[in-house]
């Protein structure tokens, strides 16, 4: 038996139990390895329907879509048609936020690399016609500037909006026509689709979310957030297997099944690269290139992306020097614990990489003077408050807005404690992760100005 057929068949027999283990509904992953697939899926794609998920079942892959979006601007670049160091407003003149200075200096490479610096959660809905992201992104004038481009990661939705929207201006096409003429047909990829019109067409999995804390999962609401935010990952849906098959796009060279080339000799390891630096969070990547996330770990350099939308997570991981990708689809749940079992175990069987221990409270939290971290911190969904009681506990209260509000989000109410000198982590696992609450720069009185989750969110008034 092969190492690949090994995997397989660990897979097989323990996804099952491990869904039930994690309120997983169900699942489907695909491994490639030395240029072999081999996929599976276990579960339900939906709890109100009882239909079993299969290995052709189509998952929404959330922002896994943001590295078919940067594909698409990498092929405008191949192309001679924009350079990564434009002005994003040379092409796309009517770009306007809040700050115009910043407007006029963004680049295509601040945006690819999520350090524009705007304000990135923005989820308007503009409807569902093929104008709804030029809409979306006309709605973007009032988005405010956290820091000066370049400055900083901040993980950004919009500005991939703003991508998808160049995209169309240059290509003169709608984005999801963009999507299929130039990477899902010259991959052959048979079971995507880029809205839920396409996917009803399919065994589509729906999402599931908790109706409380604690509670097992339900079906979601809703099958997916606004077309607008597509270009970020609103609506894309695929099964694990064609999503390798973009995988394998980008780990041999930009060269398509049929020989021709995707992307220009070069350009897939191009987008790998490192651009900028991420403060330690322990629950993304150490850095970033153009679109991919990436993992520096000890036995080699991972890269990837996570998606996650209504009740769905996706997660895609690629071992450039090994030829190796997985790819699990999820729909709901501790669909984290999951991805560290199935996914770390693909990848330490075909690739000798071990995934890092997730962060994690000490067992016994020092009391610290939490002055320097309290405050408001405010964004476009959601005010961040933290606070230190009597007793020198510390407390952070998110309070949701606007788009997140309209999603189900709710008041939390959340103990952290030290965890470095610049972080707090939560005492209790949200969904098996400790978010590292970081915080970042000083606001001229001896307080942090950024709170960063990922997105660097700033103290309200400063």
């Amino acid at each position: 038996m092969s190492t690949l057929d090994a995997v397989r068949s660990w897979l097989d027999e323990r996804v099952p139990r491990l869904l039930r283990e994690y309120d997983v509904p169900g699942a489907a992953w695909a491994v490639l390895s030395g240029g072999e697939v081999v996929d599976g899926a276990a579960g339900v794609l939906s709890r109100a329907t009882g239909v079993e998920a299969t290995a052709d079942s189509v998952f929404q892959i959330g922002s896994v879509t943001k590295l078919w979006t940067a594909s698409l601007v990498m092929q405008l670049v191949d192309e001679g048609v924009i350079a990564l160091d434009d002005p994003v407003r040379v092409h796309l003149p009517e770009f306007r936020i809040a700050d115009a200075d910043a407007a006029a200096r963004i680049t295509v490479r601040h945006l690819l690399s999520h350090t524009a610096g705007f304000e990135g959660d923005i989820f308007t809905d503009t409807g569902t016609g093929d104008d709804c992201v030029e809409k979306l992104v006309a709605a973007l004038r009032e988005v405010p500037q956290l820091f000066a481009p370049g400055a900083q990661f901040s993980y950004n939705n919009a500005g991939y909006c703003v991508l998808g929207r160049l995209v169309e201006v240059l290509r003169g096409k709608p984005f999801d026509t963009c999507l299929r003429e130039r990477l899902i047909a010259p991959l052959g990829l048979t079971h995507a689709a880029t809205g839920a019109i396409e996917a009803i067409m399919f065994r589509a999995a729906v999402g599931h979310v908790e109706p409380e804390p604690g509670a097992a999962v339900v079906p979601a609401p809703v099958w997916a957030m606004a077309r607008s935010n597509a270009p970020a990952g609103s609506m894309l849906a695929m099964r694990p297997r064609d999503l390798v098959g973009f995988a394998r796009m980008h780990l041999d060279d930009g060269r398509a099944p049929d020989g021709g080339q995707v992307l220009a000799p070069g350009t897939a390891a191009r987008m790998r690269a490192r651009e900028v630096d991420l403060p330690d969070l322990g629950l993304m990547g150490s850095s970033w290139g153009l679109g991919f996330e990436r993992f520096d770990n000890p036995g080699g350099v991972v890269v990837g992306h996570d998606g996650n939308t209504i009740g769905q997570a996706a997660f895609l991981r690629m071992v450039p020097e090994a030829g190796l990708a997985v790819a699990l689809l999820t729909n709901g749940g501790d669909a984290i614990s999951l991805y560290r079992d199935v996914v770390g175990h693909a990848l330490a069987a075909l690739g000798g990489i071990a995934l890092p221990a997730l962060p994690a409270p000490p067992a016994q939290p020092p009391r610290i003077d939490a002055e320097r971290f309290t405050g408001t911190y405010s964004a476009e969904v959601f005010d961040l408050t933290v606070s230190q009681d009597a007793d020198g506990r510390i407390w952070i209260d998110q309070v949701p807005k606007g788009a997140l509000v309209e999603m189900g989000g709710r008041v939390e109410r959340t103990e952290l404690v030290a965890h470095r000198d610049d972080a707090l982590i939560p005492l209790r696992a949200d969904r098996g992760m400790h978010m590292p609450h970081v915080f970042l720069g000083d606001d001229g009185t001896g307080h942090a100005l950024y709170l960063h989750l990922g997105r660097a969110i700033r103290r309200a008034g400063a």
